[in-house]
């Protein structure tokens, strides 16, 4: 049954189709990773390289394979105590781009988050004084200390609010503020 199904031009042409369709997918991923080695799932399932220290294992090499780091591959399936030092130190970096403290070393990035809130402080201050100038009414004249007086004489004088307000906390018979 399945070998007519074959037979029909449709399904004859299904692996063609599913190439047309797995293949621009791949020739895209291959080329934006060009010849690196993909070693991986990676953090999304995509091909992608970033160090992470929540997800240290990236989908591909850090590195594209040269002639040096392929050698130095097929040595590193002998014995590990054939590799020297610096042999070892290439085949990390051809993989990674950073160490684990280097991941995790201060950046500096504070310094320039407090420039910029002291930058935006002083543009602030700054914004203040010129509107205070140049924008907004002078006060009016019942904001001078004079004048605050003379209101709050009228207060009292008037008895205003003598239960809870001001007028309550002023002693009538002694002309003083109560204690």
């Amino acid at each position: 049954m399945a070998s007519n199904l074959l037979k029909v031009p449709i399904f004859s042409k299904l692996p063609s189709l599913a190439t047309r369709i797995i293949l621009p997918s791949a020739a895209y991923h291959r080329e934006r990773i060009g010849n690196r080695e993909v070693v991986g799932f990676g953090l999304n399932g995509e091909p992608s390289y970033i160090d992470r220290t929540d997800f240290p294992m990236p989908a591909i090499r850090f590195k594209e394979n040269s002639q040096e780091i392929t050698t130095l591959r097929e040595k590193e399936k002998g014995d590990w105590k054939e590799l020297s030092m610096d042999e070892k130190k290439t085949l990390y970096r051809a993989s990674f781009c950073q160490t684990f403290s280097e991941m995790k070393a201060p950046t500096g990035e504070w310094k320039s988050v407090l420039a910029g809130t002291f930058v935006a402080m002083a543009l602030t201050v700054w914004l203040y004084v010129w509107m205070k100038n140049f924008v907004y009414q002078p006060m009016p004249d019942s904001f001078t200390p004079e004048k605050k007086a003379a209101q709050l004489q009228r207060i009292i004088d008037l008895r205003v609010n003598p239960i809870e307000g001001l007028a309550s906390k002023y002693d009538y018979e002694n002309n003083r503020w109560k204690d």
